[in-house]
This record gives structure tokens, C-alpha cells and sequence, in this order.
């Protein structure tokens, strides 16, 4: 079962991608992406795959050693698992980068690399996009109120 969560993973998450790197004007891309429930499904299994799991899983992230990770993740339920995590996570990175980027109006071939590298490369990904959104002003405020200060 958990090579087949493994391949699902990833699956599940692949159509969102797309939608962000091919077709990023598109208002159907907008209107789905802006949902942060385009994860649940990663979650979901992330969660069949962890919570039978618990009574190891608890102890070793709580207290965690190098040896207690590396026997945790070592197995294919483990792996699959890492899996979920990683692509529910960077998922869920890259569709903030997305929609940011949309309102800083990053150009979308200035986004695509940096969405594939959020895949492929979670953190690098986001520090791809960190450096990019640099180069793009913030986006203005549409309510007509001023931002509060604190001080």
C-alpha cells in the first residue's frame, strides 16, 4: 500500500503544478490555487499513512536523533510518508509564491523556474523565490485604509 500512496502522492498534487507553470493568467488557475485546500489531498495521505504509525512516529519527532529519523524514514511506509510531507509542503510554498507573485506581477517566465525548483527542491525553490520577489514591488493596498503602525 505505501508504494502506491508514494505514487499517488505526488499525483494528487501534479494538476495544481501545472496549472501554475503552464497556464498562470488563466482565471480558472486563479480561482483554484487560491484555495489552500489543493493540499488536502497530500494531507490525506500523508495522514493514512502516519497515524497508524503514531506510537513510533510521536517519539521520534518529539525527541529527534539522527539514528530515530534515519530508522523511521528507512522503511517504505516511512519514505512514503516523507514523501506526503514534502509534497504537501512545497506545494503549499509554491501556490503562496504563486499568488504573491501574481499581485507583485512577477512575470510568469520569471516564476516558472522558480516553481519547478520549489518541486524539485523545496527550500531552494523558496529561496529562488525570495531572491526573485526582490526585484518586484510590494503589492499596494486595495482597501483605502492606511496600514496600522505599531510603535
Amino acid at each position: 500500500m505505501s508504494a502506491t500512496l508514494f505514487t499517488l502522492t505526488f499525483a494528487v498534487a501534479a494538476p495544481f503544478w501545472a496549472l501554475m507553470i503552464l497556464l498562470p493568467t488563466w482565471r480558472v488557475t486563479h480561482r483554484i490555487i487560491r484555495s489552500p485546500l489543493i493540499v488536502l489531498p497530500a494531507v490525506v495521505i500523508y495522514a493514512v499513512l502516519v497515524i497508524p504509525a503514531f506510537g513510533e512516529v510521536l517519539p521520534a519527532v518529539v525527541s529527534p536523533t539522527l539514528d530515530g529519523v534515519r530508522e523511521l524514514l528507512g522503511g517504505a511506509e516511512g519514505a512514503a510518508a516523507a514523501w506526503a510531507h514534502m509534497i504537501a509542503f512545497d506545494l503549499f510554498v509554491g501556490r503562496w509564491a504563486w499568488l504573491e507573485s501574481r499581485e507583485r506581477a512577477v512575470p510568469p517566465l520569471a516564476m516558472a523556474p522558480v516553481l519547478v525548483s520549489t518541486i524539485l527542491l523545496g527550500p531552494l525553490g523558496l529561496a529562488a523565490y525570495l531572491l526573485v520577489r526582490a526585484r518586484w514591488a510590494p503589492p499596494t493596498v486595495t482597501s483605502g485604509r492606511e496600514p496600522r503602525h505599531l510603535g
